[in-house]
Order: structure tokens, then sequence, then C-alpha cells
């Protein structure tokens, strides 16, 4: 007959609130060594980790779409997704198709704006004595490469004695050349693949958790215990509507920025109104510092209309952030995300910090995320107060 750990406590003389207790702190030592090594490891992939939740998000809104098209078709899940995602390839493709030309034309014209006044600006700056040598970008710094001999006398007689006419350059100084322009060239194409794997990533982990969302939420809680699931599953299911309703709130302020900006920037006469209509919406996905990031922007290619193209710029936008902030993010966004403002720039602020720009592009949602299980898990289960 096998004898319990707290029976053979017993028969050794030990009482058997020791051995509890002694257990009790070992097993909560274990606990805290397995909570920092999981914070440890969540620090080190943070990256991988926000990474998979855009893809999540991702999966959110394709879910969000044909739970919308089943009110409307009454098909399986399967194809409703399938229905969904050929809409959204084909809108793609046919916004890239129609506007691409347009939209490409007004980005290069919109950048030589743009460089052509941030030179005007610096120049501005350095007639009032405000140091801007942190904008020299890109300039040159061997002094040799803007002419002159460099050498002395024997630098000077052997420019005397240099024949005149065209020159070679020698093989050291071509191969440098080389060198330094595939260097650049390789760091575009890095960040250019780059950028394109983690599309490629989002969108496959969004199809992949979409087409069978049940499966992979059963798959997770199956690792809460049995007694508790019940209620893991109601806070799993809260945080899915809470996104859902946060990113298709979102997409609508988004939708409505780009518009007003667009139509208002070109009532006043501003160049390139389409592209800045196009980067004010998609930078406000991202709060506060998108909304600064895009009025600067705006204002940079006002410049090239003067002064009253500056001032018919900053009204057009202010004007928008206006409609933005006391209008539309209150009334989209009051059911999904009804935080402070203080309290998300805070937030935003210490996820940028932590986590850098994938941080501060996806603060909203990890705080939404955040809040949820706050109120179900603490404000309702622990302090058993209403989060309402």
């Amino acid at each position: 007959m096998p004898v319990s750990p707290s029976q053979d406590a017993s028969s050794q003389g030990v009482p058997r609130t020791a051995w509890t207790s002694t257990r009790s702190l070992v097993l909560a030592g274990i606990g805290v060594v397995a909570f920092t090594a999981a914070l440890l490891l969540a620090w080190h992939s943070a990256d991988t980790l926000l990474l998979i939740f855009a893809g999540i998000l991702f999966a959110v809104f394709l879910d969000g779409l044909t739970h919308y098209l089943g009110r409307v078709v009454p098909l399986g899940h399967g194809f409703r997704l399938a229905i969904v995602s050929l809409l959204l390839t084909v809108l793609i493709l046919g916004m890239v198709g129609l506007g691409g030309a347009t939209v490409a034309g007004q980005a290069q014209r919109l950048g030589q704006t743009l460089r052509e006044q941030s030179g005007t600006v610096k120049s501005w700056l350095d007639a009032r004595g405000v140091d801007t040598r942190f904008l020299d970008f890109g300039k040159l710094k061997d002094a040799a490469a803007q002419g002159g001999p460099q050498g002395g006398p024997q630098g000077g007689a052997a420019e005397e004695e240099r024949p005149k006419g065209p020159s070679l350059p020698s093989p050291g100084t071509l191969l440098s050349g080389a060198g330094s322009v595939l260097g650049q060239a390789s760091t575009v194409a890095l960040a250019v693949f780059g950028a394109i794997g983690n599309v490629f990533i989002v969108v496959v982990l969004g199809l992949f958790v979409a087409a069978e969302p049940r499966t992979y939420r059963d798959g997770l809680l199956r690792f809460v215990p049995s007694r508790q699931r019940t209620h893991a599953a109601s806070v799993a299911d809260d945080i899915g509507i809470t996104l859902r309703h946060w990113l298709f709130g979102q997409l609508v302020v988004m939708a409505a920025i780009f518009v007003c900006v667009w139509l208002g920037l070109t009532l006043v006469g501003i160049d390139g109104s389409l592209v800045l209509g196009l980067q004010a919406g998609l930078l406000c996905f991202i709060p506060t510092i998108g909304a600064l990031v895009a009025g600067i922007i705006i204002v940079l290619a006002s410049l090239a209309s003067g002064l009253k193209g500056v001032v018919a710029g900053m009204a057009v936008y202010l004007l928008v952030q206006t409609l933005e902030s006391y209008v539309l993010t209150p009334f989209v966004q009051k059911r999904a995300l009804d935080i402070p403002p203080a309290t998300l720039f805070a937030g935003q602020i210490l996820l940028g910090v932590l986590f850098g720009l994938w941080g501060v592009a996806l603060a909203l949602p990890l705080m939404a995320v955040a809040k949820v299980l706050l109120d179900r898990l603490y404000i309702e289960d622990t302090l058993g107060e209403n989060a309402g």
C-alpha cells in the first residue's frame, strides 16, 4: 500500500502543518522563478510577440468581417472567410491599379517639396543662431573629396606633375565607391525584405487564426484549470469583442480623417492633398504621436504655398483633429476603449520606451486587452466591484 508524503512525514515525527507550509513555500519559490523566467523570455522576444499580436489583430479584423457577412449571406464560416479574403484582395489591387500612379506622382512631388522646405526651415533657424548641425544628413565629410591638394609641398608638386586632362580613378577608388553603393543598396534591400516579411507573417497568421478561431481559443483554455475554464472563456470572448469593436471603430475614424484632410487640403489648394490625407489617416492609428507627425508633414508641405497656404493647411488639420478628438473618437470608440486620454498617452510612452516602434503602434489594442483583464480578473473577481 503506497504511503502519502503527509503519512510518511507523520511517521518520521514531522508535524503535518510543517510539511504543508514547507511544500507551499517551495511551490511559491518555483512560481516566482517561473514567472521571472517568463518575463525575461518575453522581454528578449518582445518584437516577435508583438508581431504575433499584430497577426491576431488581423485575424480579429477578418473574423469580424466574416461575422458581419454572416448576417447577410447564410453560408459556412470557411466560405464567408474566402469571400472576405477575395474581396479584400480585389479591393487592394484595384486601389493600387487605379490610384497607384496618382499616389506615386503626388508622393514624389511631396517628397521634393518636403526636402526643399526643410532646407528653408533650416536656413531660417541658422539665421537666428539656432544650431542645426543635427539636420546635416548625408553630407560628405571627406575634405579631399571637396577639391584641393592636401599634402603640403610634396602634394603640390605631385599636383603640378600630374598630366592635364581627364584622368581615370584608381582601382582602389572604384572598389571603395562600389562597396559604398552596394552597402547602401543591401541595407535598403534588407529593410524592404524585412518589412515584406513582417507583412507576410501578419497576413498568414491572421488567415490561419481566422480560419478556425475556436480551435485556438479552446486550445489556450486547456491550460486553465477545469473549474475556472468557463470564466476564462468568458474573459477571452470579452477580449475578442473589445478588440473587434476597437479595430472597426479605429478604421472608421482613420477613413474619416483621410477623407476630411484630403478634401480640405484640396479646397485650399495644397499640392499632394491625396497623399497628405492618406498619411494622416494611416498615422491616426497611432494616437497623439501619429497626429503630431501628420501635422508637421502637412505644415512642411504647405510652406511651398506661402504663408496663406501654411495658415490654411494648419486650419484644416486643426479642424479635422478637433472633429476627431471631440466627436469621432468619443462616439465611435465609447463601447470599445473608455480610457482617459492622459492614461492612454502615458501608456503609449511607456510601451514605446519598452518596445520601440511596435509598442507605440500597438499601444491602444494592448491597453484595451489590459483593461479587460483588469476589469474582469481584478476589479470584479478580487475586489468584488462592478467594473462598469
